[in-house]
Parts: structure tokens; sequence; C-alpha cells
């Protein structure tokens, strides 16, 4: 199976990162990731997820091109998945939606830690629009810009382990692409299961 995540934003250090978690998670899976030159450093809020959107879409006749089996898109937001399903040739799916089947099965309920505040409208949206209100006990704003997530500081995986140590779901999910490569780290801190989008699309695309 040929995988494609495409990183909606420019950072080409996030679109590296999740082509790790997503080759560790589905090893017998062919993992391809391509970063959206043309985007912002991170997409942060419904302003950065619009601007990207017609970007997206343009790289589909490559990716088709490439032989892609199915598309992931690389951001929790899941970014333009309503129309990249409506024009792509194979299977498109969102790490966000990825991450939310994935704790619905594994614990039933979930929260969800994320990064700043601008991004929790979208992402309480996208989980009422996709059915999982009812199971989502919260989504909560770290504070934390993506690319400082991105980065791992010390002091910021901290941070993210305390609101996960805040809620009482079951299961937490980590709200951000470039959470995934400090899953397991967090994960020891926050002495919860989390869940990370970026591996959950992997193994569910496949």
């Amino acid at each position: 199976m040929r995988i494609l995540y495409l990183n909606p934003n420019s950072t080409a250090a996030m679109t590296d990162s999740m082509a790790q978690v997503a080759r560790e998670a589905a090893p017998g899976q062919e993992i391809l990731a391509w970063t959206n030159a043309g985007g912002p450093p991170a997409i942060q809020g419904p302003q950065d997820g619009d601007r990207v959107v017609p970007q997206l879409l343009a790289m589909l006749p490559a990716a088709r091109e490439a032989g892609a089996e199915a598309i992931v898109i690389g951001c929790f937001d899941d970014t333009g998945l309503a129309e990249m399903r409506a024009a792509a040739h194979c299977p498109v799916i969102g790490i966000g939606q990825a991450a939310y089947h994935m704790a619905a099965l594994r614990a039933g309920r979930f929260a969800v830690v994320t990064t700043l505040e601008v991004s929790r409208p979208v992402i309480e949206a996208n989980i009422r629009d996709q059915g999982f209100a009812e199971i989502c006990s919260a989504v909560i704003a770290s504070g934390i810009p993506v690319l400082e997530v991105e980065a791992g500081a010390p002091a910021m995986l901290e941070r993210l382990a305390e609101c996960a140590r805040k809620t009482a779901a079951p299961a937490v999910v980590l709200g951000c692409a470039g959470m995934a490569r400090h899953r397991a780290r967090l994960e020891a801190r926050a002495g919860r299961p989390l869940i990370d989008g970026v591996a959950a699309a992997a193994r569910q695309a496949g």
C-alpha cells in the first residue's frame, strides 16, 4: 500500500517526523510524505487552514501520478478533508479523524490536548461534524504554538503532560501532528493512554 502524507504547512521537519512515525507504525506500508512549500510554517486557526486548501488540491494530480493509494492530511485540523475527498482519485483521511476513531475503539471516551486557543473551535467543529461530540469530554488548548511543540523542549513536554493529566477521560488524543514523535515520552509523563493521529492514520489507511 502506497500511503501519501500531505503536510499542509511549509515546515519540512514536521513532514519528516510524520513520515518516521508513520513508517514505524505501519512498517509493511510504503510511506511517502510531501510538504506544501507554499503554506505557512504552521496551521494555526481557520485562516491558515482556508489559505492552504487550494494548495492541497493542486497537489492531487502529482499524487495520482505518484501512485498514491491513500492520502493522509497531516494536520490535526483535518484541513481541506471534504474538498480533498471530493476531488481525489483515492481515499483521503485526516489525522484528526483517524485519532478520533482510534480513541473511540480503544477507550470509548476521550479528551483532546491541542496547541493554541485559536485551533480549539476548528477541532470542536470537526469532532461534532464527524459524530464524536458525545464521547469527547473536552478539547484543551495548551497555549503552546505548533513549532514549539515540534521542537520538543522539556518544559513543553511537561506542559502537555500536565494538560493530559487534568482530564478524567480514559484516553487523550494528541491534537497536533508535531506531538506525534513525542507520544511515548508524553505518555510516560501523563500516566494514561495517548493516541496519535499520525500513527493511527497509517494503520487505518493500510
